[in-house]
């Protein structure tokens, strides 16, 4: 029985699929393998009622800018509290302020530090930080944070590419998420009573997007797709499910677009009223190149629900064209062309067949993926033991301190070069 200490920045009430999997992980090991403790930031107005103690931590409130809250890990009383847990595999999955905590959390407890690369930072870091070398900075901060780890899980291939796109040069192996969605549908009493109150025509293809309501979902690209099906004079209904930054102006645009056709439900917290949308639904649009494992994909397909996704994108893993998913190029005309068909008399029976397809062969559950994470966890702790792993250990203040130390030398250039330039002008107009 090994006792596991999950470290993010994300989790309830916050919804999102960084959160979404380490409260799979924190419910799964704490049910079936061993015991589990989850360390997150502080939420204003929140109960933890879970099966596994939740630690938070004091956090600066940058939901406008990331999304969540960025924690502060740094407090001795937090660390503190780790001490007499036992504490056998520490697992982060954020690289910023998680693994900064468990990093600190070696000088009480002697275990490995397992990390896993859920999102493309990199991009997050470019919507926070204004100027390239900024956030070239932040990226290298992450980067050493991710290197000083034991070893290095990816959920998919993408993802493991955009990490060596970043700077990281070490080992990774890639580590699949689940969803914690049952195989199957619902009843129809209770789709019924989910989606009964909204405009939903019998007869008419619902497309159905889920996810956190930002740009860079490929959102833009999907209104612009569903006003010229419109204009077509192809009739549909869009389903929005979720929240985010930038929701306010998603609904904005799809209102200058004439799309009465978009319904934003919001963010919806309960997996069975989630369920009941999917099943509702006969495509999931999920056009995002910015995720790295898109686990909608295989929540839709867990109710039989088959996706259009973007080709070679992370999320189009495992995905055969017209066999278990539809692949398009990220342009306006190949998705309209693709929904348009969909609108026709066949496009019903299509959608039906790719579902079902789905379901086959991309479901996987949370038990069986983190039955393989929890078999390599013992793996992790036995070469720990054994002392395989490079000594990577050293105090995280000293990354600060070295970005600090290069930010600083930049700035003593600039300061230099001023005033070298200042003679040159006081010079020539003496």
């Amino acid at each position: 029985m090994l006792n596991v200490c999950l470290c993010n920045d994300s989790f309830p009430p916050l919804i999102d699929g960084v959160a979404n999997a380490v409260l799979n992980y924190a419910s799964v090991i704490n049910s079936e393998y061993g015991r589990s403790v989850v360390a997150v930031p502080e939420y204003p107005d929140v109960t933890d009622n879970y099966s596994f103690p939740v630690i938070r931590y004091p956090n600066i409130n940058t939901t406008r800018f990331i999304g969540y809250r960025a924690g502060m890990p740094f407090s001795p009383d937090i660390l503190s509290k780790f001490n007499a847990m036992g504490i056998d595999l520490i697992h982060s999955h954020c690289p910023a302020a998680s693994t900064i905590l468990a990093r600190g959390l070696l000088e009480i407890v002697n275990a490995p530090v397992v990390f896993t690369y859920h999102t493309k930072f990199d991009i997050d870091i470019a919507r926070a930080i204004k100027g390239n070398f900024l956030q070239d900075m932040a990226i290298k901060m992450l980067v050493e944070n991710i290197s000083a780890c034991d070893e290095v899980w990816v959920v998919s291939r993408g993802a493991g590419d955009n990490l060596r796109s970043l700077g990281y040069g070490g080992d990774y192996i890639v580590m699949e998420n689940g969803v914690d969605l049952p195989l199957g549908t619902v009843s129809p009493e209770k789709i019924a009573e989910v989606t009964g109150t909204y405009d939903l025509p019998s007869g008419l293809p619902v497309f159905l997007f889920v996810g956190r309501l930002m740009w860079y979902k490929g959102i833009d690209l999907m209104l612009d797709s569903l006003s010229c099906l419109k204009e077509r004079g192809a009739a549909f209904r869009m389903v929005f499910i979720g929240d985010g930054g930038d929701r306010e102006e998603i609904e904005k645009r799809a209102g200058e677009l004439g799309l009465e056709e978009c319904i934003f439900v919001g963010a919806v917290s309960d997996r069975d009223d989630l369920r009941a949308w999917y099943c509702r639904a006969d495509i999931l649009l999920f056009p995002s190149t910015f995720d790295t494992n898109g686990l909608v994909v295989r929540e839709a397909a867990a109710c039989s629900l088959g996706s259009i996704l973007v080709r070679d994108s992370c999320a189009a893993e495992g995905v055969t064209d017209g066999r278990n998913g539809i692949l398009i190029e990220k342009d306006v005309p190949c998705l309209t062309e693709k929904l348009l068909a969909l609108c026709s008399a066949d496009g019903a029976e299509q959608m039906k067949r790719i579902g079902e397809a789905a379901a086959k062969e991309l479901y996987i559950s949370w038990e069986d993926s983190i039955g393989r994470a929890f078999s390599r966890y013992e793996t992790v702790c036995e070469n720990w033991k054994s002392g395989l792993y490079e000594n990577r250990r050293k105090d995280p203040l000293d990354d600060l301190y070295s970005i600090f130390g290069d930010i600083g030398a930049v700035l003593e250039r600039a300061r230099s070069t001023t005033q070298k330039l200042k003679g040159l002008f006081d010079g020539r107009y003496l």
